[in-house]
């Protein structure tokens, strides 16, 4: 560990050269102590503030095992068996029966059916999280508790259950159980704390090969899944309290009994995958696996594509554990320098280079949604559009709600979507199919949006993976 340690330094400058992350952070703690406690370089490209121990950094999904500390301190263990539905107004699934049964455990370990990142098109789109988890029952769902797919919302709901039985918002509820107990003072589960934060670090994305701080992610609709902020010092206190059962500085702020239970192996992802590259499972909350001696291995790693990534590893038998926090969309980093200090603390020496095998990783996720069909380039021989006026209108989507395409004085279609409309600017591709950039954490490039030849629907393209992305005419329009 003292080696580890000792070449720490080296280990995340080295990554902070190669990829010209601007900002880092990093906490380890080892047998109760805090034993690496350091800011690397600027909270924001250009500016001269520096990241120390107490910038405050947006944790992404760090957030979820966070969130997994917080129910097992206000329900204990029977709360992961709790039903779920009784306590939030207007959620359901698509399954009556699944409504019913779902738990705590089952949403926190991705295991309810719903599919893959449930939810989140509808917070790109503006949606608060009640419209959000009262629309999960228009999801399809595969087998409840024999498959698995990792959901944000579905993780919310469960904390939000928690949240609705105890009375309280699940931001407070957080606060009250586990960040003032803990003494964690600039940890919140709400974004306006971050937001107004004198000490933060500003997110940033690649721009024509140099970091930018160009976006603002406010992720208060998933909070227990995404939204905590917080600087390494607090992570490590939150590393102390998980390495001694729930304990810290004599007081036992969380259950142990429960705390444990979220380190159990709950479900398996399919396919099975680890950064590492050993098979893995899911916990509550944490991904869970055993290392090649056989020692169980907590961790998790949180992203935003408009400007964080973050990553804790823990090894509870050894009561060591690692916090990287960084000021980046993901490019392997956070990851890189966690499993870089495994290596080093158990072989002596780093077993590979692991940036770019991480970052193609985070690579592979976000070309996997993005169009087969190359809209920049229409065919040579495009059909021509029809009148603006035959596609102008109000459309609904019973999961999407309302949708308007509005004719301008030049021609030209416009798409309003969401809540507070969101505008996109429709470019013509070929007949009725028509193109828009997304925007948002979950943007994919240029997305179809095909009209029905007799005008009464058209479907999104990059909204429609689950078959939910299609709008229908609206009478009298």
């Amino acid at each position: 560990m003292k080696r580890a340690v000792d070449r720490l330094d080296g280990v995340v400058r080295d990554a902070m050269k190669r990829t010209g992350a601007p900002g880092v952070a990093v906490a380890v703690v080892h047998d109760g102590k805090v034993v690496h406690l350091k800011g690397y370089g600027v909270r924001k490209a250009g500016e001269s503030a520096a990241v120390d121990a107490d910038t405050v950094f947006q944790l992404a999904s760090v957030s979820k095992p966070i969130a997994s500390t917080v129910v097992s301190g206000a329900v204990g263990t029977d709360g992961w068996a709790r039903p779920v539905a009784p306590h939030v107004p207007g959620f359901a699934l698509k399954d009556p029966w699944v409504t019913s049964h779902v738990t705590v455990a089952d949403l926190f370990s991705h295991r309810s059916g719903l599919p893959d990142h449930a939810g989140d098109l509808l917070e790109d789109l503006g949606y608060d999280r009640s419209y959000i988890l009262s629309h999960l029952r228009h999801e399809p769902l595969t087998p409840f508790r024999a498959s698995y797919a990792y959901t944000n919302f579905g993780l919310t709901a469960a904390a939000q259950a928690v949240a609705d039985e105890k009375g309280v918002p699940w931001e407070k509820l957080a606060a009250d159980t586990l960040y003032k107990p803990a003494g964690m003072n600039s940890t919140s589960s709400r974004f306006q704390d971050f937001a107004k934060a004198s000490d933060r670090a500003w997110g940033h994305v690649k721009v024509d090969g140099a970091w930018k701080a160009e976006f603002v992610r406010n992720p208060d609709a998933q909070s227990p899944a995404g939204g905590v902020s917080s600087s390494a010092r607090d992570m490590a206190t939150w590393l102390r309290l998980q390495l001694a059962n729930g304990k810290l500085d004599g007081k036992q702020i969380v259950d142990a009994d429960a705390l444990e239970r979220t380190h159990w192996p709950e479900s398996v992802p399919n396919p099975p995958h680890a950064p590492a590259g050993r098979t893995g499972f899911y916990g509550l909350g944490w991904n869970v696996s055993y290392d090649d001696e056989g020692r169980l291995r907590l961790s998790h790693t949180g992203a935003f594509a408009q400007g964080a990534h973050t990553n804790v590893t823990m090894l509870p038998g050894e009561r060591l554990g690692i916090v990287v926090l960084t000021n980046t969309s993901p490019v392997g980093v956070a990851d890189a320098v966690a499993l870089d200090f495994f290596d080093i603390a158990q072989t002596g020496k780093i077993s590979r280079d692991w940036i770019p095998l991480v970052d193609a990783l985070y690579q592979q996720e976000a070309d996997a949604g993005r169009s087969k069909t190359d809209y920049a380039h229409p065919p040579s021989g495009a059909a021509p559009a029809k009148a603006a006026g035959t596609y102008a209108g109000t459309y609904d989507s019973p999961y999407y709600g309302r949708a308007e395409v509005v004719a301008g004085t030049d021609g030209a279609l416009t798409l309003r979507l969401g809540p507070k409309p969101q505008t996109y600017r429709l470019t013509h591709y070929d007949g009725d199919r028509f193109s828009f950039p997304t925007a948002g954490e979950n943007a994919v490039g240029l997305t179809g949006v095909a009209f029905a030849p007799d005008g009464k629907s058209f479907t999104v393209e990059y909204l429609n993976a689950e078959g939910l992305g299609t709008f229908t005419r609206t009478g009298g329009s």
